[in-house]
């Protein structure tokens, strides 16, 4: 299946979903906890990979396209990795805990991450985000797919995929990572080609195919990423994203998603514009 140019992006979507929790709003002083889940939860090495993931997808998307030349989708891509700054979205990720669930729900929340199951997630969950694991990723995806064909792992999926909201934000995400690049497209076409407006709505037309494509993306990142998990494990992980604290946790990662990555990607788009239309105003 292909999407179009702005909608084909190769984006590492369960990293991208664990990093939604990235806020570019004031710094206020967080606590000691939720300092210490970003510490212990899969946050805090995440947000270390977060540029490279960023930036990879972007790149591979683009090149994938055919519509843009291989040295210009590098310097994106490198455009891209420097617009993140991990210490700042560190900052804003305990900001946004801090702010979004009581003391009592974070604490909850850091106690499911001391258990010995709450470990090896983490460690499972850090270890699929790392750039290393995306090529596994998708050379395995479809024996995954196969073998767990009728099983209780794939019966587990759909639940998983509602607690977790990793479609749903993952969409969100891409849509507006989307309309951010489209905007600095037609800038750099200086009224070239089709407007800002036309691949607006374009991109829009397409959400459920991208959807549809996003949660197959999914499946195989949770296929991959749990391979090694019992069922009643991944359920026992289940049991706890549905708890009050858990899905109170998750929300607030997930509605902080679009914010994550947008004031970066806007800042890219502006960059593109100086970089490969000097003449042409600045991206909207």
């Amino acid at each position: 299946m292909r999407l179009s140019p702005l909608t084909d992006m190769t984006l590492p979507v369960r990293a991208l979903a664990m990093m939604a929790a990235v806020l570019f709003s004031g710094v206020t002083q967080a606590s000691a906890t939720s300092e210490s889940i970003v510490r212990t939860s899969p946050l805090g090495e995440i947000i270390q990979q977060y540029p490279a993931m960023m930036s990879q997808g972007i790149r591979d998307g683009l090149k994938q396209t055919g519509q843009v030349e291989p040295i210009i989708a590098d310097t994106i891509g490198g455009i891209v990795s420097r617009a993140f700054n991990t210490a700042d979205i560190r900052d804003q990720v305990v900001n946004n805990l801090d702010k979004g669930l009581s003391e009592p729900q974070l604490q909850s929340v850091q106690d499911w991450y001391d258990t010995k199951l709450g470990r090896r997630i983490t460690s499972a969950e850090i270890a699929a985000s790392k750039p290393a694991a995306w090529q596994n990723l998708q050379a395995q995806s479809s024996q995954l797919m196969e073998k767990s064909k009728g099983t209780d792992r794939e019966a587990l999926f759909a639940e998983f995929d509602k607690a977790s909201r990793a479609t749903e934000s993952t969409v969100d995400t891409a849509i507006a990572v989307q309309m951010g690049l489209a905007s600095a497209m037609s800038a750099m076409r200086g009224g070239n080609g089709p407007t800002f407006d036309q691949m607006k709505q374009q991109i829009e037309s397409q959400r459920s195919t991208l959807s549809a494509a996003v949660e197959q993306q999914v499946y195989a990142a949770y296929l991959y990423t749990y391979r090694d998990f019992s069922t009643d494990e991944i359920r026992q992980y289940l049991n706890f994203l549905e708890t009050e604290s858990g899905a109170r946790y998750t929300k607030v990662v997930t509605d902080s998603i679009q914010k994550a990555v947008m004031k970066p990607i806007e800042s890219v788009g502006n960059q593109l514009v100086r970089l490969l239309n000097p003449g042409a105003p600045p991206a909207k």
